[in-house]
């Protein structure tokens, strides 16, 4: 959730098997299944609260090939800096606003959205935060005591309430809300893409 590198969680029931970078995850979730215990494994992205599903047949090295991403393709456009082709649909005042700009459309759309991150990081960071607890608590936690009032505390960022609503949760489940709720509000430098 902040400008750190993304981190990952993978939980069996109400305990949590592994927390850091993809691969550390990846490593440490197919130990657990190949231990023999339960495979039950939910593995979340905490930035945003995914729940991420893997093939975790084979050894770990194929494991870890199949799951991480590829290197990027070389083509047209501007690879190197991360540039991404999508479609945009606009009004054709916007379009003919975008036009005027001196440097250009996709310029013009770039400059745009550079303002509007800067305005209020804060507050964007938390509501992403609270978007991705949210999709979390659903996934893990939906039918346990107070969700559904400890979900509108959430989004309400009445932050002491939501701790007492979570308090009887168990502790991996109840550590990682607060874990990730304290992350999506501490400052950091430049708001997550």
């Amino acid at each position: 959730m902040s400008s750190r590198s993304p981190s990952y969680s993978a939980f069996a029931g109400d305990r949590l098997i592994a927390f850091g970078t993809l691969g550390d995850v990846l490593r440490a979730a197919k130990a657990y299944i190949d231990s023999g215990e339960d495979p039950q494994l939910l593995i979340f992205e905490d930035r945003s609260g995914r729940q991420l599903d893997f093939d975790f047949s084979g050894s770990p090295e194929e494991v870890l090939a199949r799951a991480l991403p590829p290197l990027a393709r070389t083509g047209p456009g501007r690879p190197k800096l991360g540039v991404v082709s999508r479609e945009v649909s606009l009004l054709p005042r916007h379009w003919e606003w975008l036009e005027a700009q001196p440097q250009g459309i996709s310029a013009g759309l770039r400059r745009l959205v550079e303002e509007a991150r800067k305005r209020n990081p804060g507050e964007q960071r938390a509501r992403k935060g609270r978007e991705a607890l949210s999709k979390f608590m659903t996934a893990i936690a939906g039918d346990r005591p107070n969700y559904e009032e400890a979900t509108r505390a959430l989004f309400a960022s009445d932050h002491a309430r939501f701790e007492e609503l979570i308090g009887d949760w168990p502790e991996d489940i109840r550590a990682h809300l607060l874990r990730v709720l304290e992350d999506s509000l501490s400052p950091s430098d430049e708001l997550d893409d």
